[in-house]
């Protein structure tokens, strides 16, 4: 295993690639320790423990501790992520834009460009509506209220989710993996030597009396089971059988060959689960304000999407599902797919070439992705039990019924969210994605992989 790390370095460009991501998240790392003027950073932290298992403990996750401390990149990647999503939906509902994401090249860079303007607005208004939030809380969190704090704190935010942003993007382009993915990654692996040392104290502590060595056994156990179940999961792939008939091209005799069209049991990896966070996450940051506080109606909206809420996780399931068949729906195209098997005299046996293959393999599509989307769900929502609950005793007219379950499954065991399936399934995907790219480098260079099955790609000897 040595070895193969070792042929990382071996190889220039994948070397350059590799510390360049790692200066790049190096630098991320660096700016989440320069906070925000005019905050009071110990009135801050010790408001967002008092909220520990909340919303605000979601939104803390996906900005790698980076709110809590309310630091230049308090909003994190999160801005950037709406603001594709909102442009991934408009390319599906808007003709125009549809046409100009198929002009190629420069198309794409056109999108990407609105992109980066709609985050810098979204930027403005989430930091807007931290500022206000800060500004009105009656803990003592603002050093020196009035509208200089709050000019200073959007234009620091806002700067800091612009840098973000261009330094997920330099990641992707001249890294390796997917920059925004590796983002989120580092700031909640970052999180977790603070998460073990909680748990130790829970021990310590004795939090849940006599049941405290056992919860956390079997927290971890749970954990070790999730991280195989999202392992299987994520190798898990359907292969469609593909057959090429023989043509003559030339004078050579080409095809004649079977092979196999695989389609994953999830495509989308942790796309679908990081829209559903971050499209449930943006309303959060304006349930702290004094006019949402203020307002009855208002107020018992957002308490009735907070994480743990009834109707937050039915959301939050539904969210889920409809972006795992969204990102499938952009990523796979089985007319595209059926149009390039008959070009190059592939069929599928038992299926007739065209419109029929492209039915075929859309109808299988459709049923893996449910079952892709299941999973995510569970993989989302099992480990949500342990962490704040589900509150089925507060819905309405039915939630008399409920109040006889067990505490655990209606009020959570308080851990950290560094343990929920959310993260795991991030941390995992994500490290997934990164050595698969790193190990096709090195498998192109005539190197082994990671994996035994991987083997040895045997060049053409030079005379």
């Amino acid at each position: 295993m040595f070895e193969k790390f070792a042929n990382i370095f071996r190889i220039p460009d994948l070397r350059r690639r590799v510390l360049f991501t790692l200066a790049m998240l190096f630098v991320y790392r660096l700016g989440g320790h320069i906070p925000t003027p005019g905050v009071n950073a110990n009135a801050l932290e010790a408001f967002f423990n008092s909220q520990s298992g909340s919303s605000l403990g979601l939104v803390d996750l996906f900005s790698g501790g980076n709110l809590r401390r309310l630091t230049v990149f308090a909003l994190g990647i999160m801005p950037y992520i709406t603001a594709s999503i909102i442009f991934q939906l408009l390319t599906v509902v808007y003709e125009p834009l549809a046409k100009l994401q198929k002009e190629g090249e420069l198309g794409r860079r056109k999108i990407t460009q609105w992109t980066r303007y709609v985050t810098i607005i979204l930027g403005v208004v989430q930091s807007m509506a931290i500022a206000l939030a800060l500004q009105s809380s009656s803990n003592g969190l603002v050093l020196d209220p009035g509208p200089g704090f709050v000019f200073m704190t959007v234009l620091t935010l806002t700067a800091g989710t612009a840098f973000v942003m261009w330094l997920g993007e330099q990641i992707t382009d001249r890294g390796i993996g997917n920059g925004m993915s590796l983002l989120i990654f580092a700031g909640i692996v970052v999180g977790l030597p603070r998460a073990v040392a909680e748990l130790v104290d829970t021990i310590h502590t004795q939090k849940f009396g006599a049941f405290t060595v056992p919860a956390v056994v079997l927290l971890i156990i749970g954990m070790i089971a999730v991280v195989a179940f999202i392992v299987y999961v994520e190798s898990a792939e359907r292969r469609i059988p593909v057959q090429y008939a023989k043509r003559i091209v030339g004078r050579r005799l080409m095809g004649g060959q079977s092979t196999h069209l695989p389609l994953k049991v999830n495509s989308g990896g942790v796309m679908p689960i990081i829209f559903a966070a971050s499209v449930l996450s943006a309303p959060l940051l304006f349930a702290q304000s004094a006019f949402v506080r203020n307002s009855g109606p208002l107020s018992r909206i957002f308490q009735a999407l907070s994480p743990g809420e009834p109707w937050y996780e039915f959301l939050y399931i539904v969210s889920i599902i409809f972006f795992a068949y969204f990102y499938i729906s952009i990523v796979f195209r089985p007319d595209d797919i059926a149009d390039n098997m008959r070009k190059y005299g592939g069929f599928i046996p038992g299926i007739r070439p065209g419109k029929r293959t492209s039915d075929y393999v859309n109808d299988i599509l459709t049923r893996i992705t449910l079952v892709g989307a299941i999973y995510l769900v569970v993989v989302a929502l099992i480990p949500q039990l342990l962490i704040s609950g589900i509150h089925l005793n507060h819905l309405p007219l039915v939630g008399g019924f409920f109040e006889h379950l067990p505490l655990w499954v209606t009020n959570g065991m308080g851990f950290n969210f560094y343990f929920g399936g959310t993260s795991l399934l991030i941390v995992v995907g994500v490290a997934m994605d990164t050595v698969n790219q790193v190990e096709a480098q090195l498998i192109m260079r005539h190197y082994e992989g990671f994996s035994a099955r991987s083997g040895r790609v045997r060049g053409r000897r030079a005379w």
